[in-house]
């Protein structure tokens, strides 16, 4: 009896989608709703209550010459907010420096500089040994392949049912062509 209840839990697990295999027979975690993250404010945060959502994850960094990307962001999140899209920005100090604010300084700044209202999150690491959970499924699945985050503001593309649709470099405007088509064509999905 106990090995029915074991296949039953692998099936269970397999039909959820949350696990895909490759053409080598790796196994890949591709999907984020099973991820708790922290808030700026510390609160924990299950990614499955952005389920039927389509999501841009970037990390972030107050002083990068990308940080003007704020302001495209918050545009992007004005736009789009109430047709089911919502920006999760993770600060991260891992890339020159370029974050060395406590998540109180952090978050006046996004406000007062570009006035944010999209949810910011606790500062993380997005490489090395320390690397968040989210980021490991971000840079290690079967859409985005297998590599480290480059510099901030990379942008990940989450669809509705918190699968990885599409990852875009730091140097991609958020008000690009390619991200907005993207997002609008997640957003139609059932």
């Amino acid at each position: 009896m106990k090995s029915v209840y074991v296949l039953l839990a692998i099936l269970i697990f397999y039909s959820t989608g949350s696990f895909s295999q490759n053409k080598n027979g790796d196994n890949k975690v591709d999907n984020i709703l099973n991820i708790t993250v922290t808030d700026i404010e510390g609160k924990k945060v299950n990614l499955s209550d952005y389920k039927d959502k389509v999501l841009l994850i970037v990390n972030v960094a107050s002083y990068c010459g990308y940080t003007k990307q704020y302001a495209g962001l918050q545009d992007l999140y004005e736009t789009y907010k109430d047709k089911g899209f919502e920006i999760l920005a993770f600060p991260c100090n891992q890339f020159g420096n370029q974050e060395p604010g406590t998540n109180e300084e952090i978050k006046n700044f996004c406000s007062s500089k570009f006035n944010v209202t999209f949810r910011l999150f606790d500062k993380i690491d997005v490489n090395g040994n320390n690397k968040s959970p989210l980021y490991k499924v971000l840079t290690d699945n079967l859409v985005t392949g297998k590599s480290d985050i480059r510099w901030n503001f990379e942008k990940f593309l989450i669809g509705k049912n918190g699968k990885i649709v599409k990852r875009f470099p730091s140097a991609t405007d958020p008000l690009s062509d390619e991200i907005i088509d993207t997002i609008k064509k997640e957003l139609n999905k059932s």
